[in-house]
């Protein structure tokens, strides 16, 4: 065996890569065979459908290899920050907070729409999917139509009330079982192909502009249903880090596109051949009998599947957008202590379950959930597409004819797709959109609030010497221990030091003023975490830094400076913060419902104390009224 050959570890290693990423990445695109055609063909006349079931075809197939294969798969998953994707690496890859770190500018308002409409799609995909999988009871079961709401909603509530146990607990059947699903859905539409080979003229692009042209006043609605052909498809970008480029695109490629393929050209053939049931044409071009069963309780299992992968992404960027510091702090548990990408978010949680299931409980069907479906994954993409041409330009160095002739193109698609969806907006287009909005209002709030605090406190900051002097005051008595100040500014003296000995006219022995950084890196390197040195006086300067997929820990830090020549004993450290205290009324540059609002938000997010996983024994706590 040559030495470039590959070991059984790797090759093992390669094929977990790649079943993972079947059950995780590609969850939701997986499983819109269940309701794109029939949502395609739903807007045009029934003598229609064996025409048009062609250009339709045509239309999926080829927005398929323009969106997945050409505009994700070789442009937008090149685009990693140290091996991780998603909306905040785009973010810092093109730099579009350059010189806006600690307030707001345009690009940074483009991102955080895009990562709002992720949050919106990720109260919708659970719905719809589950919906779509659950209505197949009913061209198998006759007459037991009025069970499908209630028994999605109880799938729903299942899924969720087991995210605590994490992504471990249940992912070890993941891949497999997706694996088996696109297996299925190639061979049956392979059958229907064999019977009715004709289909395969749909390959030709020109039968879906033909049929665009001759229906000209279904073109909104024919590329509106097109979309749910890849919905889900940021999902390949989100969770690269998890997986890495070549298995998410080996998968593609080997697996999922031609099982995708197959099984709409199946669907297709069967409604050429004029049996198909316009109501689940899916589920038809099974045989029946037990092997439509197996194929219902199949798409079921798939269904809870993408439902899972759209969840565990919303809990990844939450937790992004709160150490970048544009989402108040959160609860954040950790489920497998070997893969640190894998968390739980409580609140997050609570909030998919309860828009989940009310969205089902209000639109009933999944045909009346697809109208909301399409605005919010579409606005992500042109997103995406502006964010990359940042990239291109700022990270690759390219040119700049060429980065505009790509994601020129790449644009004029995803405008033609979110134009199309414009019409669903009264229909339930509102519901994205709405939850998008909610999203973004609490992000940009909660950035421009922590600015305008940063500002005022940092204002007429103390410099180092004069700390310095006042710590070697005679007014000021120094006593033993250490006490740790946290400082939200690395340069600067923390005002509750300063409140500290204005009020009790004291100081420890040991002084650290700790502050912690997030990196617009997913992850930073242990030698480059901590730096320390001392300022004088007792007092000494420490600075961490994370990456935005990591959640630090402050007592294992206060170790880490013990042993860099700081005298100090963790067990003795005692921990002060500020806690804020929000007056309106002030001069601030923020909206009046803004400063109400980002009250709120302050007063129920999650306490520093708590989130830096601090000993509470430790910790004292000063207020500190601001007005904005």
């Amino acid at each position: 065996m040559s030495s470039t050959s590959p070991t059984p570890v790797q090759a093992g290693a390669k094929l977990a890569l790649g079943l993972g990423a079947l059950g995780v990445v590609f969850g939701d695109i997986g499983t819109s065979p269940l309701y794109t055609i029939r949502e395609c063909l739903a807007g045009l006349p029934p003598a229609e459908h064996a025409v048009a079931v062609l250009g339709v075809l045509s239309l999926i197939v080829w927005s398929l290899i323009v969106v997945v294969s050409i505009k994700y798969t070789v442009f937008v998953l090149r685009a990693d920050n140290r091996g991780e994707g998603g909306i905040f690496a785009l973010l810092a890859l093109g730099q579009l907070d350059r010189g806006a770190r600690n307030t707001l500018n345009a690009g940074t308002v483009i991102v955080l729409i895009g990562a709002a409409m992720l949050c919106g799609e990720a109260v919708i995909t659970p719905a719809i999917t589950v919906l779509g999988a659950v209505e197949g009871i009913k061209l198998v079961w006759p007459g037991v139509e009025h069970l499908v709401v209630p028994l999605s909603c109880v799938i729903l509530a299942g899924i969720f009330m087991f995210q605590f146990r994490g992504t471990k607990f249940i992912g070890g059947i993941f891949g497999p079982v997706m694996l088996v699903w696109f297996i299925v859905l190639g061979a049956l539409g392979l059958w229907r192909v064999l019977e009715t080979p004709m289909v395969l003229r749909a390959l030709n692009p020109a039968l879906g502009f033909n049929l665009l042209i001759t229906h000209p006043k279904d073109v909104s609605i024919l590329l509106g249903s097109v979309v749910l052909a890849f919905t889900g498809v940021e999902a390949l970008y989100a969770d690269m880090g998890h997986f890495g480029r070549r298995a998410i695109v080996t998968a593609w490629y080997a697996v999922v596109l031609p099982g995708l393929v197959l099984n709409y050209f199946g669907q297709g053939a069967y409604f050429l051949s004029g049996r198909s049931s316009y109501d689940n044409p899916f589920l038809a071009i099974a045989p029946e009998g037990p092997i439509r069963y197996g194929l219902l309780a199949l798409s079921v299992l798939a269904a809870i599947i993408a439902s899972q992968a759209l969840i565990s992404g919303a809990f990844s960027l939450i937790r992004q957008a709160i150490q970048l510091g544009y989402f108040p702090r959160l609860s954040v548990r950790h489920t497998n202590p070997d893969q640190r990408g894998q968390i739980y978010l409580p609140l997050v949680n609570t909030a998919l379950a309860i828009g989940a299931i009310t969205t089902v409980l209000g639109f009933k069907s999944s045909s009346a959930l697809a109208a909301a479906y399409g605005i919010a994954v579409t606005g992500t993409m042109i997103v995406t597409t502006i964010a990359l041409y940042y990239v291109m330009k700022r990270a690759w160095k390219w040119p700049a004819w060429r980065a505009t002739l790509v994601c020129g193109v790449f644009l004029v698609v995803d405008l033609v797709f979110f134009s199309a969806n414009l019409h669903k907006f009264t229909d339930g287009g509102w519901l994205p959109v709405a939850l998008a909005l909610v999203v973004l209002a609490v992000m940009v709030t909660w950035k421009m609030g922590k600015a305008e605090i940063f500002r005022r406190i940092y204002a007429n900051e103390i410099t180092e010497g004069e700390l310095t002097t006042i710590a070697s005051s005679r007014h000021i008595a120094r006593v033993r221990g250490t006490g740790v100040f946290m400082a939200g500014n690395p340069t600067g003296t923390p005002l509750v030091l300063l409140h500290h000995v204005k009020a009790n006219k004291v100081l420890h022995e040991t002084v650290v003023l700790l502050s912690i950084l997030t990196e617009e890196v997913p992850y930073v390197a242990a030698e480059q975490r901590l730096e320390v040195r001392e300022i004088g006086k007792g007092v000494w300067r420490a600075l961490a830094r994370y990456g935005y997929m990591e959640s630090p820990d402050v007592t294992e830090l206060i170790g880490e400076i013990g042993t860099r020549g700081v005298p100090l004993k963790p067990s003795e450290a005692t921990y002060y913060f500020n806690r804020e205290m929000i007056i309106t009324g002030g001069d601030a540059r923020m909206w009046e419902w803004q400063k109400h609002f980002y009250g709120f938000l302050s007063r129920n997010a999650r306490q520093a104390r708590d989130y830096y996983q601090l000993p509470p024994m430790q910790i004292i706590e000063v207020g500190l009224p601001i007005q904005l």
